[in-house]
């Protein structure tokens, strides 16, 4: 499964799901939401406004979602 991480610069929840997905192993990229308008647009199409959002497979969410990054382990 590919787990794509949309980061902001600064963001303390961004940081938190990116040590969280550390923790249990799970490799992923990132992809900084202020440098790629693209990525930006694809997130604000799925009707997130804030950051980070995951996209895990299937399953996407928006924020800091412990519940949702154990269950990708």
């Amino acid at each position: 499964m590919t787990i794509t991480v949309y980061s902001k610069p600064a963001c303390v929840q961004c940081t938190a799901t990116t040590r969280a997905l550390e923790a249990r192993g799970l490799s992923y990229s990132v992809i900084d939401l202020t440098e790629d308008a693209e990525a930006m647009e694809h997130v604000t199409t799925l009707g997130y406004r804030q950051a980070p959002v995951v996209i895990a497979g299937d399953a996407h969410w928006a924020g800091f979602r412990p519940d949702m990054i154990s269950r990708l382990s």
